[in-house]
Protein backbone atom coordinates (compact mmCIF):
# COMPACT_ATOMS: atom_id res chain seq x y z
CA UNK A 1 0.00 0.00 0.00
CA UNK A 2 1.26 3.52 -0.48
CA UNK A 3 0.17 6.13 2.10
CA UNK A 4 0.30 9.38 1.86
CA UNK A 5 0.80 11.89 4.89
CA UNK A 6 -0.47 15.20 5.02
CA UNK A 7 1.67 16.50 8.33
CA UNK A 8 1.25 20.44 9.76
CA UNK A 9 2.03 19.80 13.55
CA UNK A 10 5.77 19.41 14.35
CA UNK A 11 6.56 17.74 17.29
CA UNK A 12 9.00 18.64 20.62
CA UNK A 13 12.34 17.96 21.93
CA UNK A 14 12.64 20.13 24.95
CA UNK A 15 11.44 18.00 27.39
CA UNK A 16 8.57 20.44 28.23
CA UNK A 17 6.21 19.99 25.74
CA UNK A 18 3.86 17.18 24.75
CA UNK A 19 1.91 18.66 21.77
CA UNK A 20 1.64 16.04 19.42
CA UNK A 21 3.62 13.16 20.65
CA UNK A 22 1.03 11.02 20.23
CA UNK A 23 0.97 10.88 16.08
CA UNK A 24 3.98 9.21 15.80
CA UNK A 25 3.71 7.99 12.27
CA UNK A 26 6.53 5.99 11.75
CA UNK A 27 5.73 3.81 15.06
CA UNK A 28 1.94 3.49 14.12
CA UNK A 29 2.43 2.64 10.47
CA UNK A 30 5.07 -0.06 9.12
CA UNK A 31 7.70 2.25 6.74
CA UNK A 32 8.79 -1.21 5.90
CA UNK A 33 5.71 -3.00 5.15
CA UNK A 34 3.79 -0.61 3.17
CA UNK A 35 5.32 2.91 1.13
CA UNK A 36 4.86 5.88 2.90
CA UNK A 37 5.27 9.50 1.59
CA UNK A 38 4.42 13.34 3.27
CA UNK A 39 3.46 16.26 2.37
CA UNK A 40 4.47 18.71 4.93
CA UNK A 41 4.69 22.47 5.65
CA UNK A 42 7.42 23.91 7.69
CA UNK A 43 6.06 23.54 10.95
CA UNK A 44 5.21 19.70 9.88
CA UNK A 45 8.45 18.58 8.59
CA UNK A 46 9.74 19.25 12.07
CA UNK A 47 6.80 16.10 13.09
CA UNK A 48 8.14 13.46 10.91
CA UNK A 49 10.32 11.58 12.87
CA UNK A 50 11.01 8.39 10.57
CA UNK A 51 14.31 7.61 9.02
CA UNK A 52 15.37 9.33 5.55
CA UNK A 53 15.67 5.56 4.47
CA UNK A 54 12.48 4.39 5.43
CA UNK A 55 10.27 7.39 3.68
CA UNK A 56 9.44 6.99 0.14
CA UNK A 57 9.02 10.45 -1.02
CA UNK A 58 8.75 13.77 1.44
CA UNK A 59 7.45 17.18 -0.57
CA UNK A 60 7.44 20.71 1.47
CA UNK A 61 4.77 23.19 0.62
CA UNK A 62 4.45 26.66 2.15
CA UNK A 63 0.57 25.50 3.44
CA UNK A 64 -0.74 21.94 3.12
CA UNK A 65 -4.49 23.45 3.15
CA UNK A 66 -4.41 25.23 -0.10
CA UNK A 67 -6.33 22.64 -2.54
CA UNK A 68 -3.80 23.75 -5.55
CA UNK A 69 -0.57 23.18 -3.27
CA UNK A 70 -1.92 20.06 -1.51
CA UNK A 71 -2.89 18.67 -5.15
CA UNK A 72 0.50 19.65 -7.11
CA UNK A 73 2.42 17.74 -4.10
CA UNK A 74 0.24 14.67 -4.40
CA UNK A 75 0.83 14.13 -7.65
CA UNK A 76 4.55 14.86 -7.46
CA UNK A 77 4.81 12.26 -5.35
CA UNK A 78 2.54 10.05 -7.78
CA UNK A 79 5.01 10.67 -10.54
CA UNK A 80 7.87 9.75 -8.46
CA UNK A 81 6.50 6.84 -6.35
CA UNK A 82 3.03 5.27 -7.63
CA UNK A 83 -0.39 5.73 -7.11
CA UNK A 84 -1.58 6.48 -3.93
CA UNK A 85 -3.95 4.55 -1.97
CA UNK A 86 -4.31 6.12 1.00
CA UNK A 87 -4.12 9.86 1.56
CA UNK A 88 -4.15 10.71 5.36
CA UNK A 89 -4.76 13.82 6.65
CA UNK A 90 -5.57 14.33 10.72
CA UNK A 91 -5.86 17.79 11.28
CA UNK A 92 -9.52 19.24 11.29
CA UNK A 93 -8.52 21.83 8.96
CA UNK A 94 -7.07 20.10 6.50
CA UNK A 95 -9.48 17.37 6.00
CA UNK A 96 -11.67 18.78 3.69
CA UNK A 97 -8.96 19.76 1.54
CA UNK A 98 -7.62 16.35 1.60
CA UNK A 99 -11.11 14.90 0.17
CA UNK A 100 -11.04 17.92 -2.83
CA UNK A 101 -8.08 16.09 -3.64
CA UNK A 102 -8.93 12.86 -3.52
CA UNK A 103 -11.98 13.34 -5.82
CA UNK A 104 -10.08 15.73 -8.15
CA UNK A 105 -7.42 12.66 -8.80
CA UNK A 106 -9.65 9.75 -8.15
CA UNK A 107 -8.41 8.61 -4.88
CA UNK A 108 -10.00 6.26 -2.70
CA UNK A 109 -10.87 7.64 0.74
CA UNK A 110 -13.66 10.01 2.26
CA UNK A 111 -14.67 12.41 -0.36
CA UNK A 112 -16.03 16.05 0.07
CA UNK A 113 -19.86 15.01 0.81
CA UNK A 114 -18.90 12.01 3.06
CA UNK A 115 -16.66 14.90 5.44
CA UNK A 116 -19.16 17.56 4.90
CA UNK A 117 -21.25 16.19 7.53
CA UNK A 118 -18.25 16.72 9.86
CA UNK A 119 -17.10 19.93 8.69
CA UNK A 120 -19.90 21.79 7.81
CA UNK A 121 -22.25 22.79 10.07
CA UNK A 122 -24.81 23.51 8.39
CA UNK A 123 -24.91 20.62 6.57
CA UNK A 124 -24.33 18.57 9.76
CA UNK A 125 -27.20 20.38 11.58
CA UNK A 126 -29.54 19.40 8.40
CA UNK A 127 -28.97 15.64 8.65
CA UNK A 128 -29.67 15.35 11.78
CA UNK A 129 -32.46 17.09 12.07
CA UNK A 130 -33.59 15.36 9.75
CA UNK A 131 -33.17 12.08 11.77
CA UNK A 132 -34.87 13.60 14.88
CA UNK A 133 -32.19 14.82 16.55
CA UNK A 134 -32.53 17.91 18.51
CA UNK A 135 -29.98 21.06 16.91
CA UNK A 136 -30.42 24.18 17.38
CA UNK A 137 -32.23 26.07 14.96
CA UNK A 138 -29.82 27.37 12.37
CA UNK A 139 -29.79 29.13 8.69
CA UNK A 140 -26.79 29.78 6.24
CA UNK A 141 -26.12 33.35 6.25
CA UNK A 142 -27.38 33.71 2.82
CA UNK A 143 -26.97 37.45 2.54
CA UNK A 144 -27.66 40.16 5.39
CA UNK A 145 -31.51 40.50 4.86
CA UNK A 146 -32.35 37.16 5.48
CA UNK A 147 -29.93 36.48 8.51
CA UNK A 148 -31.26 39.48 10.07
CA UNK A 149 -35.59 37.80 9.45
CA UNK A 150 -34.09 34.55 10.82
CA UNK A 151 -32.23 36.48 13.84
CA UNK A 152 -35.52 38.04 14.57
CA UNK A 153 -37.59 34.93 13.91
CA UNK A 154 -35.52 33.15 16.36
CA UNK A 155 -34.51 35.54 19.07
CA UNK A 156 -31.97 37.20 20.50
CA UNK A 157 -28.64 36.29 21.29
CA UNK A 158 -28.23 34.72 18.26
CA UNK A 159 -24.48 32.74 17.41
CA UNK A 160 -22.83 33.62 14.17
CA UNK A 161 -20.04 31.26 13.21
CA UNK A 162 -18.25 29.66 10.29
CA UNK A 163 -19.52 27.02 8.26
CA UNK A 164 -15.92 24.80 8.61
CA UNK A 165 -14.03 26.80 11.78
CA UNK A 166 -12.70 25.31 14.90
CA UNK A 167 -11.72 25.88 18.06
CA UNK A 168 -14.10 28.91 18.48
CA UNK A 169 -12.16 30.71 15.84
CA UNK A 170 -14.32 33.72 14.34
CA UNK A 171 -17.15 32.89 16.86
CA UNK A 172 -19.61 35.79 17.81
CA UNK A 173 -22.16 35.90 20.14
CA UNK A 174 -24.63 38.71 18.80
CA UNK A 175 -27.04 40.49 21.56
CA UNK A 176 -29.14 42.46 19.31
CA UNK A 177 -30.51 43.68 16.36
CA UNK A 178 -27.89 46.57 16.14
CA UNK A 179 -24.67 44.50 16.56
CA UNK A 180 -26.05 41.90 13.73
CA UNK A 181 -26.60 44.69 11.66
CA UNK A 182 -23.19 46.11 12.36
CA UNK A 183 -21.22 42.63 12.05
CA UNK A 184 -22.54 40.92 8.84
CA UNK A 185 -20.96 43.33 6.35
CA UNK A 186 -17.64 42.19 7.84
CA UNK A 187 -18.01 38.95 7.06
CA UNK A 188 -17.54 36.30 4.16
CA UNK A 189 -21.66 35.49 4.64
CA UNK A 190 -20.95 32.33 2.36
CA UNK A 191 -18.73 30.88 4.85
CA UNK A 192 -21.14 31.59 7.72
CA UNK A 193 -24.07 30.04 9.40
CA UNK A 194 -26.45 32.11 12.49
CA UNK A 195 -28.15 29.62 15.14
CA UNK A 196 -30.41 29.96 18.12
CA UNK A 197 -28.37 30.44 20.96
CA UNK A 198 -28.92 27.70 23.33
CA UNK A 199 -28.92 27.60 27.34
CA UNK A 200 -27.17 25.38 29.16
CA UNK A 201 -23.93 23.42 30.07
CA UNK A 202 -21.65 22.34 27.36
CA UNK A 203 -20.28 18.85 26.89
CA UNK A 204 -18.04 16.63 24.52
CA UNK A 205 -17.77 13.36 23.88
CA UNK A 206 -14.52 11.89 22.12
CA UNK A 207 -14.31 8.12 21.00
CA UNK A 208 -13.59 6.39 17.89
CA UNK A 209 -16.43 5.04 15.06
CA UNK A 210 -15.16 1.97 13.59
CA UNK A 211 -16.16 0.83 9.48
CA UNK A 212 -19.82 -0.17 10.75
CA UNK A 213 -20.43 3.25 12.03
CA UNK A 214 -20.26 1.30 15.39
CA UNK A 215 -18.92 3.52 18.76
CA UNK A 216 -16.06 1.45 20.12
CA UNK A 217 -14.72 3.49 22.41
CA UNK A 218 -16.13 7.09 23.83
CA UNK A 219 -15.82 9.51 27.00
CA UNK A 220 -18.15 12.00 28.15
CA UNK A 221 -16.53 15.22 29.68
CA UNK A 222 -17.68 18.53 30.61
CA UNK A 223 -16.25 21.78 30.14
CA UNK A 224 -15.55 24.22 32.95
CA UNK A 225 -15.80 27.46 31.05
CA UNK A 226 -17.02 27.67 27.61
CA UNK A 227 -15.09 27.88 24.01
CA UNK A 228 -15.94 31.14 23.31
CA UNK A 229 -15.20 32.39 26.58
CA UNK A 230 -11.90 31.33 26.33
CA UNK A 231 -11.71 33.52 23.15
CA UNK A 232 -12.39 36.64 25.60
CA UNK A 233 -9.76 35.75 28.27
CA UNK A 234 -11.22 32.94 30.36
CA UNK A 235 -9.95 29.89 31.35
CA UNK A 236 -11.22 26.51 29.39
CA UNK A 237 -10.46 23.37 31.02
CA UNK A 238 -12.86 20.03 30.98
CA UNK A 239 -13.52 16.73 33.33
CA UNK A 240 -14.44 13.48 32.60
CA UNK A 241 -17.64 12.30 33.87
CA UNK A 242 -17.95 8.89 35.49
CA UNK A 243 -20.66 6.63 35.63
CA UNK A 244 -24.21 8.49 36.24
CA UNK A 245 -27.80 8.06 34.24
CA UNK A 246 -26.66 11.46 32.43
CA UNK A 247 -23.43 9.86 31.63
CA UNK A 248 -25.43 6.97 29.90
CA UNK A 249 -28.01 9.39 28.10
CA UNK A 250 -24.76 11.02 26.47
CA UNK A 251 -23.34 8.07 25.13
CA UNK A 252 -26.47 6.68 23.60
CA UNK A 253 -26.96 10.55 22.21
CA UNK A 254 -23.35 10.65 20.70
CA UNK A 255 -24.24 7.19 18.85
CA UNK A 256 -26.98 8.37 17.71
CA UNK A 257 -25.20 11.18 15.63
CA UNK A 258 -22.83 9.13 14.44
CA UNK A 259 -25.02 6.65 13.00
CA UNK A 260 -27.35 8.97 11.75
CA UNK A 261 -24.39 11.28 9.74
CA UNK A 262 -22.80 7.62 8.41
CA UNK A 263 -19.56 8.40 10.06
CA UNK A 264 -16.44 5.45 9.46
CA UNK A 265 -13.47 4.76 10.47
CA UNK A 266 -13.02 8.00 12.36
CA UNK A 267 -12.05 9.56 15.75
CA UNK A 268 -15.36 12.07 16.41
CA UNK A 269 -15.34 15.21 18.98
CA UNK A 270 -18.70 15.39 19.48
CA UNK A 271 -20.18 18.81 21.49
CA UNK A 272 -23.65 19.15 22.67
CA UNK A 273 -25.86 21.00 25.57
CA UNK A 274 -27.60 19.94 28.46
CA UNK A 275 -30.02 22.63 29.17
CA UNK A 276 -31.25 23.80 32.75
CA UNK A 277 -34.46 21.07 31.55
CA UNK A 278 -32.00 18.33 30.82
CA UNK A 279 -32.66 18.24 27.50
CA UNK A 280 -30.11 16.92 25.48
CA UNK A 281 -29.23 19.51 22.25
CA UNK A 282 -26.55 18.82 19.72
CA UNK A 283 -23.84 21.30 19.35
CA UNK A 284 -21.23 20.26 16.43
CA UNK A 285 -18.58 16.74 15.78
CA UNK A 286 -16.15 16.93 14.24
CA UNK A 287 -14.60 13.87 12.36
CA UNK A 288 -10.99 13.90 14.22
CA UNK A 289 -8.98 13.54 17.68
CA UNK A 290 -10.26 16.13 20.38
CA UNK A 291 -8.14 18.95 20.78
CA UNK A 292 -6.00 20.61 23.82
CA UNK A 293 -5.16 17.86 25.98
CA UNK A 294 -7.66 15.82 25.46
CA UNK A 295 -6.30 13.12 23.52
CA UNK A 296 -3.68 12.77 25.93
CA UNK A 297 -6.12 12.80 29.22
CA UNK A 298 -7.67 9.75 27.14
CA UNK A 299 -3.97 7.83 26.24
CA UNK A 300 -3.18 7.92 30.27
CA UNK A 301 -6.58 7.24 31.86
CA UNK A 302 -7.99 4.61 29.34
CA UNK A 303 -4.55 3.38 27.63
CA UNK A 304 -6.30 4.98 24.09
CA UNK A 305 -4.55 6.60 22.02
CA UNK A 306 -7.18 7.64 19.37
CA UNK A 307 -3.97 9.01 17.17
CA UNK A 308 -2.85 5.27 17.16
CA UNK A 309 -6.16 3.58 16.66
CA UNK A 310 -7.03 6.37 13.72
CA UNK A 311 -3.69 5.82 12.01
CA UNK A 312 -3.54 1.78 12.63
CA UNK A 313 -7.51 1.44 11.13
CA UNK A 314 -6.64 3.79 7.92
CA UNK A 315 -3.08 1.69 7.25
CA UNK A 316 -5.99 -1.67 7.40
CA UNK A 317 -4.93 -3.25 10.29
CA UNK A 318 -7.23 -4.83 13.00
CA UNK A 319 -7.88 -2.71 15.81
CA UNK A 320 -8.31 -2.84 19.07
CA UNK A 321 -9.97 -0.89 21.85
CA UNK A 322 -9.85 -1.81 25.93
CA UNK A 323 -13.51 -2.13 27.73
CA UNK A 324 -13.72 0.93 30.23
CA UNK A 325 -13.89 -1.00 32.96
CA UNK A 326 -12.36 1.05 35.34
CA UNK A 327 -14.12 4.47 35.97
CA UNK A 328 -11.42 6.96 36.68
CA UNK A 329 -12.11 10.71 36.10
CA UNK A 330 -9.45 13.46 35.51
CA UNK A 331 -9.04 17.13 33.68
CA UNK A 332 -7.99 19.94 31.90
CA UNK A 333 -7.34 23.23 31.89
CA UNK A 334 -5.97 26.41 29.66
CA UNK A 335 -5.31 29.28 31.42
CA UNK A 336 -4.62 31.75 27.69
CA UNK A 337 -2.25 34.11 26.94
CA UNK A 338 -2.95 37.92 28.05
CA UNK A 339 -4.97 39.53 25.73
CA UNK A 340 -2.41 42.26 25.02
CA UNK A 341 0.51 40.45 22.77
CA UNK A 342 3.48 39.95 21.94
CA UNK A 343 4.09 40.01 26.46
CA UNK A 344 7.48 38.91 28.27
CA UNK A 345 6.28 36.53 30.69
CA UNK A 346 7.19 38.04 34.76
CA UNK A 347 6.17 35.04 36.36
CA UNK A 348 4.51 31.91 36.26
CA UNK A 349 3.90 29.92 39.41
CA UNK A 350 4.28 26.18 39.65
CA UNK A 351 0.86 24.82 41.16
CA UNK A 352 2.18 20.92 41.41
CA UNK A 353 2.57 21.47 45.08
CA UNK A 354 -0.72 23.31 45.75
CA UNK A 355 -2.63 20.78 43.39
CA UNK A 356 -1.43 17.55 43.71
CA UNK A 357 -3.43 15.60 41.16
CA UNK A 358 -1.90 17.68 38.57
CA UNK A 359 -0.02 14.78 36.64
CA UNK A 360 1.08 17.45 33.85
CA UNK A 361 2.12 21.24 33.94
CA UNK A 362 3.27 23.78 31.26
CA UNK A 363 4.12 26.90 32.17
CA UNK A 364 6.54 29.56 30.37
CA UNK A 365 9.80 30.46 31.74
CA UNK A 366 10.56 34.16 32.63
CA UNK A 367 12.02 35.95 29.52
CA UNK A 368 9.46 33.99 27.77
CA UNK A 369 7.51 35.97 24.59
CA UNK A 370 4.43 34.72 24.43
CA UNK A 371 2.69 35.67 20.62
CA UNK A 372 -0.54 36.10 19.18
CA UNK A 373 -1.76 32.96 17.44
CA UNK A 374 -2.34 29.37 17.98
CA UNK A 375 -5.02 27.31 19.23
CA UNK A 376 -5.56 25.56 22.95
CA UNK A 377 -2.19 23.74 22.32
CA UNK A 378 -0.26 26.98 22.04
CA UNK A 379 2.20 28.08 24.79
CA UNK A 380 0.11 29.91 26.84
CA UNK A 381 -0.08 31.34 30.29
CA UNK A 382 -0.99 27.62 32.15
CA UNK A 383 -1.78 24.44 30.81
CA UNK A 384 -2.35 21.79 33.38
CA UNK A 385 -3.49 17.95 33.45
CA UNK A 386 -5.16 16.56 36.33
CA UNK A 387 -5.86 13.10 37.24
CA UNK A 388 -8.20 11.61 40.45
CA UNK A 389 -10.87 8.95 41.61
CA UNK A 390 -13.21 11.53 41.55
CA UNK A 391 -14.72 14.11 39.07
CA UNK A 392 -15.48 16.19 42.12
CA UNK A 393 -12.15 16.44 43.24
CA UNK A 394 -10.55 17.26 39.73
CA UNK A 395 -13.18 20.04 39.01
CA UNK A 396 -12.71 21.40 42.25
CA UNK A 397 -8.77 21.40 41.87
CA UNK A 398 -9.39 22.64 38.20
CA UNK A 399 -11.30 26.01 40.13
CA UNK A 400 -8.40 26.06 42.84
CA UNK A 401 -6.03 26.67 40.08
CA UNK A 402 -7.77 29.29 38.30
CA UNK A 403 -7.99 31.19 41.70
CA UNK A 404 -4.64 30.54 42.89
CA UNK A 405 -2.23 31.17 39.63
CA UNK A 406 -0.05 33.66 39.56
CA UNK A 407 1.04 34.86 36.39
CA UNK A 408 2.54 38.63 35.29
CA UNK A 409 3.64 39.55 32.01
CA UNK A 410 4.65 42.76 30.48
CA UNK A 411 3.29 43.97 26.51
CA UNK A 412 6.02 44.71 23.89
Amino acid sequence: MHIVIVNRWPRFSDGKRWDNELTRYEEFIDHDRHKVSYVVDALGEEGVLAAPSTIASLVRVDDVNDFASLRAAVLKITEHVGSVDQLIALSEFTLEIAARVREDLGLPGPTPAEVAVYRDKVRMKQVLAEAGVRVPRFAACEDAERSRAFAASCGYPVIVKPVDGAASIGVHRVDDEAALAQLLPTLDLGRYEVEEFVEGAVYHVDGFVDEHARIRFQAVSRYVNDCLAFGTGSPLGSVIVQRSGLRNRIEEFAGRCVSALGMSTTPFHLELFVTPSDELVFLEIGGRVGGSEVPHLLNKLFDVNLFETWLRALAGERIWLPDKSADPSGGWLVLPKPTQLPARVLKATPMREQVPSIWRELLPDVGDVLEPGGAYDALHSGRFILLHETQEQVEADIHRIIENFEFEASSL
